[in-house]
């Protein structure tokens, strides 16, 4: 199964949102992998967000980043990083649809509630950057088979 990297950012923590999102993830059928939350710091948003670092815009970011802890977790599903992707919606939360996370819960482009791995690689790439192997954790559930047909195992 692949895995994402998705974090509930400052503006969910401190909207209370955060049970209503991972919930919305894991009755999508979503399973989480690896959860924690976590202080943000300068040096991991400059990695986390190195295609950013030279846009006016970057301060702002890496104070709205840090501003409180965030919740990072590791999804696993079958195309787990298109399926989270279209369910966080439109990175600005006015532009979002209706019945995306940000479509739905959000009001602002950099306020926007959650980040979402872009890409199969990408997704590799951030689940590394933020867990530890140790914390990534391989279990099945009983809702497996009334999630999936059998050859979507």
């Amino acid at each position: 199964m692949e895995q994402t990297l998705v974090i509930l950012k400052p503006s969910a923590i401190d909207r209370g949102l955060c049970g209503t999102i991972i919930a919305r993830l894991e009755q999508k059928g979503l399973k989480i992998a690896g959860m924690k939350m976590m202080q943000l710091d300068e040096p991991i948003l400059r990695e986390h967000y190195a295609h950013l670092v030279d846009r006016p815009f970057f301060p702002s970011l890496v104070l709205s980043m840090s501003r409180t802890p965030v919740i990072v977790m590791c999804l696993e599903g079958r195309d787990a990083v298109s399926v989270v992707r279209a369910m966080t919606g439109a990175t600005n939360c006015r532009q979002a649809a209706p019945g995306t996370i940000r479509g739905d819960l959000g009001m602002s482009g950099q306020e926007n509630i959650i980040h979402a791995s872009d890409s199969v690689e990408n997704g590799k790439i951030e689940v590394a950057r933020f867990f530890y192997p140790n914390e990534i954790f391989d279990y099945s559930t009983v809702t497996t088979k009334a999630i999936y047909a059998t050859d979507e195992l």
